[in-house]
């Protein structure tokens, strides 16, 4: 699988040269990414090569959130770092079985790992992002997860993200709709 690094200003490089056009073709490829990739790489990423927001019609939302929000400063004390991974689950046993397959983004402190979903974009916007390991869950066993190097490619990275900002703030949606 060939490998493209995502920079932290947005750019993406293959074959040490950066990528100016075609970067659909791409979106097969292994990610790596600099070591100082934030979420605002990630953004900028997208503002740069302007063809991603086709991928989902989520992207124009965001794109405005972070358009809007500061320019720099914008962490979320809970968190040391974003990681983003993927999940292995193996569901249904005794009865249907079936596996599914997703992608996560997830705040980490520590050895901890936290959901995102209270946190507001503007708030995580320059947290380190980092590519964690895909994790095997057999039949909804949470005490013993396996854990895996993996790799990610491009599509899933940039899917992902956004599948998992979509759940931002909806818990505090379902309070405000129920009168909780």
């Amino acid at each position: 699988m060939n490998k493209i690094v995502l920079k932290s200003d947005g750019s993406i490089v293959y074959n040490e040269k950066t990528v100016e056009k075609g970067v659909l073709s791409f979106l097969a490829c292994e990610v790596v990414l600099d070591s100082t990739f934030t979420l605002r790489s990630y953004f900028q990423m997208v503002e740069r090569y302007s063809k991603f927001i086709e991928l989902n019609s989520s992207f124009p939302s965001y794109m405005k959130q972070y358009l809007e929000s500061p320019a720099r400063g914008c962490v979320y004390d809970g968190f040391k770092h974003l990681e983003f991974g993927k999940t292995v689950e193996m569901i249904g046993f005794p009865g249907e079985p079936r596996l599914e397959i997703y992608n996560s983004l997830r705040g980490v402190y520590g050895s901890e790992t936290f959901d995102i979903r209270n946190v507001s974009l503007k708030n995580l916007l320059d947290m380190p992002l980092a590519l964690g390991k895909l994790a095997h869950i057999v039949f909804g066993d949470k005490a013993d997860i396996l854990e895996f190097d993996t790799v990610f490619n491009l599509f899933d990275f940039i899917d992902g993200i956004l599948w998992e900002l979509s759940f931002q703030g909806t818990l505090m949606q379902c309070e405000l709709r129920f009168g909780g």
